[in-house]
């Protein structure tokens, strides 16, 4: 798990942190965090997650189960 989260970091760091200009005022910059964390589960390309989105590979996911209980039922 460990080099999950290093990995994530330096995502954030490369594609967040190093090409934004950041806002000084604490609010705005809450603002602009989550725009990234929108943009990093709904909107990024993962390629661990077969080059999905962590919201498709959830859903895909998660669909998989249901499909999975229904058979076992």
């Amino acid at each position: 798990m460990n080099g999950g989260v290093k990995r994530s970091n330096r995502t954030s760091r490369e594609e967040f942190y190093e090409v934004e200009d950041l806002a000084l005022v604490m609010e705005e910059l809450n603002r602009q965090l989550e725009g990234w964390e929108y943009t990093y589960n709904y909107v990024r390309p993962h390629q661990t997650l077969d080059y999905l989105t962590p919201n498709e590979y959830y859903r895909r996911w998660n669909k998989i189960q249901k499909s999975q209980v229904s058979l076992m039922s």
